[in-house]
């Protein structure tokens, strides 16, 4: 399995048999993203909740690929279905299998609009996701949230991820101190941070994680930075 950050909250996975996964494809309007929207190229689109720099460019992707499926919440499949995009709307504890790889909704500890509407409307439950690689590769992707008892109870005791990519900017998610106590929870081999020094509000030094995760290592990659496990 292959994994890229795309800055901010996006990552780009593909599985062995080349199913390309795209995490909140915020990328047009995102600072920290050098790509532009054509460059990207996911069979499936995973949304963790409305917000605007989560919801990304979703729209435009679908329309550049009929063929493309997205998975959120009931909410946001409702308002993409009536965009004309292929989305499959799930909840907390489901998943759905595609290709090689079964993708679980779980729970996130934030809020949900779509920020982006002149009234801003109610954008169902925020999520997180948990992907399932058939080389029993097991990846969280947190979402935004805050610390939640369910890190350890649910995700660490139950799915037991392999890499758990979790955000550290504070203001809208965990700090890094949060994140250091939910890594040691769900115990993964690997963390990642997200969520960080896309904008000035949510500056953060990610090697501060290195000094507090006491039970993983502490995974910093580089914008477009491929890694391979």
């Amino acid at each position: 399995m292959k994994l890229r950050w795309l800055g901010h909250s996006a990552f780009e996975m593909i599985s062995n048999a080349g199913l390309n996964i795209l995490v909140d494809p915020f990328i047009q309007a995102n600072p920290a993203c050098p790509l532009k929207v054509d460059e990207v190229h996911p069979d499936v689109v995973c949304i963790t909740h409305g917000h605007a720099d989560h919801f990304g460019d979703v729209i435009e992707i679908a329309r550049m690929n009929q063929n493309l499926v997205v998975i959120t919440n009931y909410e946001i499949s409702i308002y993409l279905q009536r965009e004309g995009v292929n989305a499959v709307g799930i909840n907390y504890g489901a998943f759905v299998k595609v290709g090689d790889v079964e993708i679980r909704m779980l729970k996130a500890e934030h809020t949900s609009s779509f920020d982006f509407e002149i009234d801003t409307k109610y954008a169902g439950n925020p999520a997180s996701f948990l992907f399932s690689f058939d080389d029993d590769i097991k990846v969280f992707h947190a979402g935004d949230t805050g610390l939640f008892s369910d890190m350890k109870s649910v995700i660490g005791d139950i799915y037991k991820p392999d890499i758990a990519i979790l955000p550290i900017g504070n203001i809208f998610t965990m700090d890094i101190r949060e994140a250091a106590v939910a890594a040691d929870w769900i115990n993964p081999e690997y963390m990642i941070p997200m969520h960080y020094n896309s904008f000035p509000s949510i500056a953060q030094n990610p090697e501060e994680l290195n000094k507090l995760v006491k039970n993983c290592k502490v995974l910093i990659p580089k914008v477009l930075e491929n890694l391979k496990f």
